[in-house]
């Protein structure tokens, strides 16, 4: 995945959000890190948990860790996640998944995609990631990076039409306002981000 033409905005940080745009795995690791958080948290920690691991975000190196041992890093204060014990089980799993499937290289999870269809079923079948997960990253690709396999709309939809609903829109601290706001109505009239 070549970086992107501008920053990656999400975070506010520009650093953050600057790996989020030249790292793969640090955008994979941000979506599978977006729940129960606010947007920026998650997108954020990639930053953070490539520091205490001295500097690089590498799955297999991640992957040869003892589970506990991630654990610990997503634990040590700041914790990395509201529940960072189960979110640092979950990378170490995304991260052996991405080792023993796609030989490390988690690009390769979308670049071999053989259409849409195909794109959301191999996110969705990363660990962490069911199909809500897996339509709202396939959009990340296909909006904000221009990674676009045949039929990627309709694989992604809804999150591929134009509603501001996701951090596949949150392009800009205005689209992240309008998606907040989207989320927010959606929250008190009972209904999710997909409806």
């Amino acid at each position: 995945m070549p970086a992107t033409s501008k920053p990656f905005f999400i975070t506010g940080d520009p650093e953050a959000d600057g790996l989020l745009g030249e790292d793969p795995l640090a955008l994979l690791l941000g979506m599978l890190l977006d729940q129960q958080v606010p947007m920026e948290w998650a997108f954020a920690a990639p930053k953070e948990l490539r520091r205490r691991l001295g500097g690089q975000l590498d799955a297999a190196k991640i992957a040869a860790m003892d589970p506990d041992d991630l654990v610990a890093v997503f634990c040590d204060k700041p914790a990395l996640h509201r529940y960072p014990a189960s979110m640092g089980k979950r990378a170490h799993a995304l991260c052996v998944e991405v080792t023993e499937v796609y030989d490390g290289d988690v690009t390769k999870v979308w670049n071999e995609a053989a259409d849409g269809v195909d794109l959301v079923r191999r996110l969705k079948a990363l660990p962490g990631f069911g199909d809500e997960k897996a339509k709202i990253f396939a959009s990340v690709l296909g909006k904000r990076l221009g990674i676009r396999p045949d039929g990627w709309e309709a694989a992604a939809a809804p999150f591929s039409d134009e509603v501001k609903r996701s951090v596949a829109d949150a392009d800009s601290p205005a689209h992240l306002e309008e998606v907040r706001v989207f989320k927010k109505a959606r929250k008190a009239a009972g209904k999710g981000k997909a409806d």
